[in-house]
């Protein structure tokens, strides 16, 4: 096996990629990931250095895996801040450190792309090389962020050190539209969610989707003032650009999805959804000002009407948000994986993640207690 660090991903064939990502996840796709370079989201200036890794055989790609030298851990959405501060207070440098990962998108997708999916060889040679690398350039970790359940068993055998969170998901369970989907909650949740609808309704404000194709330079310029405005408010700007937006709906328009909030047609809210065959993926959203629960309408029960429309199994909102639970989104676990080479930070790290873990169980089995779904002795 032959492996190689690229700079960059316009140094591997987008074919070649491509055919090791498959379609599946909107995020992994070779034009997702060059975009982001080309534009500028993506660089050393902004903290993330590409070192994405690849195996060849016979000429072609067996395996691949998306890696970044970062200077920072904004943009990751898996918290390791105590730990750099730890490292800071003992006199070492935390930083660069090496991430797998896809930047600014914390959705679980596959870390370890395979040409064969039980290929344990290459698999274990990307975290090998990962590791190596580290090592090479004096990084002092690896860290592989929101992998697929697939790429676990990788990466226990290869002893990294595997971390628990949990976000939440909408799922599918086949519903002919949205009152059917409210029919599931008990009384009281789905009035409320009811008078949150009317509310939105009785402000004059009307919806629109728009698909990649259809999305021009004019609505991308002001979808981008929505959203870098709710950004500026926050203290930041979007993370990726508008030429990011642009590029990817020209390149990819069945993988983008903008559901605009107008009032007599003009635009005065908007949510980026990304999208693949049996996914919805909530990222950006944005408005002019406030509007009585436009936010929960546009980013939450707008997406869930678009995945019953068009049957998406699964509708992943992005990270965090309590308040997701009661609009019929449940908790899930998430993952990601570590190796750090100092061996007693190592140590206290994984003794930190025993306890974390417990930690995320109990608050998943509490928050499962407070769905807004009938129990069993609801319906009886």
């Amino acid at each position: 096996m032959k492996v190689t660090v690229h700079n960059s991903m316009s140094q591997i064939s987008r074919d070649d990629w491509n055919s090791l990502a498959g379609n599946a996840y909107p995020f992994l796709r070779h034009e997702f990931l060059q975009l982001a370079e080309e534009t500028g989201c993506v660089t050393p200036d902004s903290g993330w250095s590409p070192r994405h890794l690849t195996i060849s055989d016979g000429g072609h790609l067996r395996a691949a895996m998306p890696l970044y030298e970062k200077s920072h851990s904004w943009g990751e959405f898996v918290f390791d801040w105590a730990w750099a501060n730890a490292y800071a207070e003992a006199g070492l440098d935390y930083y660069p450190k090496l991430v797998s990962a896809v930047p600014f998108t914390p959705a679980p997708s596959s870390r370890l792309l395979l040409r064969e999916p039980d290929d344990i060889d290459a698999a274990a040679g990307l975290l090998q090389a990962g590791i190596a690398l580290a090592a090479d350039t004096d990084c002092s970790s690896l860290h592989v962020l929101f992998p697929s359940a697939a790429d676990l068993p990788h990466l226990q055998k290869a002893e990294l050190l595997i971390r628990k969170d949990c976000q939440f998901h909408w799922h599918n369970n086949n519903y002919r539209n949205f009152d059917d989907f409210l029919a599931t909650f008990t009384s009281v949740k789905r009035k409320k969610a009811r008078r949150d609808r009317r509310r939105v309704k009785e402000s004059g404000i009307e919806f629109r989707r728009v698909k990649g194709a259809n999305i021009d330079a004019q609505t991308w310029s002001e979808v981008y003032r929505l959203i870098s405005r709710t950004f500026t408010l926050r203290g930041s700007m979007p993370y990726y650009t508008e030429d990011f937006f642009r590029g990817f709906s020209e390149q990819i328009p069945e993988g983008i999805l903008v559901i605009l909030a107008e009032i007599e047609s003009r635009p005065i809210a908007a949510a980026v959804f990304f999208e693949s065959d049996d996914c919805l993926y909530g990222r950006y959203w944005g408005s002019d000002g406030h509007y009585d629960a436009l936010h929960f309408e546009t980013c939450y029960y707008q997406g869930i009407d678009y995945c019953i429309d068009f049957g998406k199994r699964v509708f992943e909102p992005g990270t965090q948000g309590e308040h997701k639970i009661s609009r019929g989104f449940s908790p899930v676990s998430t993952w990601s994986a570590h190796w750090l080479a100092h061996p007693q930070f190592s140590d206290a790290v994984g003794d930190y993640l025993d306890d974390e873990s417990k930690h995320v169980d109990r608050y998943i089995e509490a928050i499962d207690s407070r769905t807004p779904y009938k129990t069993p002795a609801d319906k009886s």
